[in-house]
């Protein structure tokens, strides 16, 4: 049964939805056309029932610098930057020439590729680590990560933490079985309990989780960690790690640190570099690619080894020692891929630390001005960051979607009411870039002021106190 807004709240909101609907119309003729043909999870991501009418995805047209245009001509600020992909912005004009000389000799995909051990020796220098392995999502890395550290420990089980997320496949998609419980249970259909029988899941920045960890060390061949949770940015537990570090170190089990967000955004070097702990093994994609889908293993030989047998040359007796467990895939390592990540790797490295440092100063100041605005509108709600990444705390991405009360209305329609002032976020979270300028962001705290004003006007927050 479709629920309905309150009496007070229904004129407004429809003159809203209109309003909004016809601005974008297009993207919303587009979802519902397809949607018999087109299984996309983002088409009904964040349905709730009062704002069914709303419930499309932008769909883009054209992008450039911190500027995207959807196919209705709109434009706007974009906050999203492709999930954090564009730490630069989107279409670097480094990128897309690097992207056009590789296109002009052609994308061949039989052979080694020319770029791979470039892009390899620039990931090892910059993030410290000795090997690296490519493949094409940051799901499929971490996948691998955790089959090599299984394969040279010999161990089976795995710990994670509530509330991170590691991709898509099986094994990660956990839950704890119950309340302060540690057993794993699937967060989702068509995931059988054997494949997360292995799986402990602990308390983020918890002494508990510490002591879990000691008790199956005999079990364990890796603890993941997401080293600053996208749903809770708030919490950044430099301590905390140390401390892990300890105890996997001593007990032999793989610390791997799931970097696709934090890899070069908090610092050049990643949060490795940031919390000053070295991971025995570390994923990364997103910022690495420039705009193309990559995924990278980077960590130590010993656990390296275990995909090509580790080192030997030529003109001796030298073999392979190790042995393997297995990895593959057609598109790993695609030229476009390898100039793209080439091309921004270089262009990191160049720019320095300062890149990473500055980007994440000016983040700092503008939630704080953002909390500001907020306290002066009388709205109880704060922002946090994590380096140049900025949301609600908590893993809050707005109302209770069960609750279609003025207030839970209010909270779902304040990134609705952004969009149609032409800002585009990720949900209640977003991501700055180099390319946004101070006006940008003047016009982002402008938005947000306006759409307040308009949501307290129309009954959906409480008028200031």
């Amino acid at each position: 049964m479709i629920q309905s807004a309150p009496v007070n709240q229904k004129q407004p909101l429809a003159a809203f939805i209109q309003r909004y609907t016809t601005r974008t119309q297009t993207s919303k003729q587009l979802a519902q056309t397809y949607r018999p043909v087109f299984a996309d999870p983002r088409n009904s991501l964040g349905f709730f029932p009062p704002l069914k009418e709303l419930c499309y995805p932008i769909v883009g047209q054209r992008s450039a610098g911190a500027r995207l245009w959807d196919v209705d001509g709109n434009e706007y600020i974009d906050l999203m930057m492709s999930f954090g992909v564009n730490l630069l912005g989107h279409n670097p004009p480094f990128i897309t020439a690097a992207l056009q000389a590789q296109l002009e000799k052609g994308i061949q995909l039989g052979p080694q590729a020319e770029l791979a051990g470039e892009v390899a020796a620039l990931i090892s220098e910059l993030t410290g680590h000795e090997r690296v392995a490519f493949s094409n999502t940051g799901t499929e890395a971490v996948m691998t990560a955790v089959r090599v550290a299984r394969a040279a420990t010999k161990r089976p089980k795995i710990a994670v933490f509530a509330g991170s997320y590691h991709g898509h496949f099986d094994s990660a998609l956990v839950k704890a079985s119950r309340q302060g419980g540690s057993a794993a249970a699937a967060i989702a259909a068509g995931i059988v309990p054997s494949l997360v029988a292995d799986v402990l899941v602990l308390e983020y920045d918890s002494p508990l989780a510490l002591e879990m960890i000691e008790a199956h060390q005999q079990e364990l061949a890796a603890v993941l960690v997401e080293p600053i949770q996208s749903s809770r940015l708030e919490l950044q537990p430099r301590q905390f790690l140390h401390q892990l570090r300890q105890v996997t170190a001593a007990a032999g089990i793989a610390l791997i640190f799931d970097e696709m967000v934090t890899g070069f955004r908090l610092h050049l070097g990643g949060a490795q570099a940031w919390f000053g702990v070295e991971a025995d093994l570390a994923t990364y994609g997103k910022i690495v690619g420039g705009g193309l889908p990559i995924g990278i293993l980077a960590g130590k030989a010993a656990y390296l080894d275990m995909l090509d047998g580790g080192q030997w040359q030529y003109g001796d007796a030298s073999a392979p020692q190790v042995e393997t467990t297995f990895f593959a895939g057609t598109y790993c390592k695609h030229p476009l891929a390898m100039v793209a990540a080439k091309a921004m790797l270089n262009y990191l490295k160049q720019q320095g630390p300062a890149l990473q440092a500055q980007l994440n100063q000016r983040t700092t100041q503008f939630v704080q001005q953002l909390n500001t605005d907020l306290t002066a509108a009388g709205v109880p709600i704060r922002m946090v960051s994590g380096g140049s990444l900025f949301g609600l705390p908590g893993g809050r991405s707005g109302g209770d979607r069960a609750d279609s009360s003025p207030a839970a209305l209010g909270l779902n329609l304040l990134t609705y009411h952004l969009r149609d002032r032409g800002i585009l976020l990720r949900g209640n979270s977003g991501f700055l870039s180099t390319a946004h300028t101070d006006a940008d962001l003047a016009a982002i705290l402008a938005a947000i002021k306006d759409s307040l004003d308009e949501l307290r006007n129309s009954g959906f927050l409480a008028a200031k106190s």
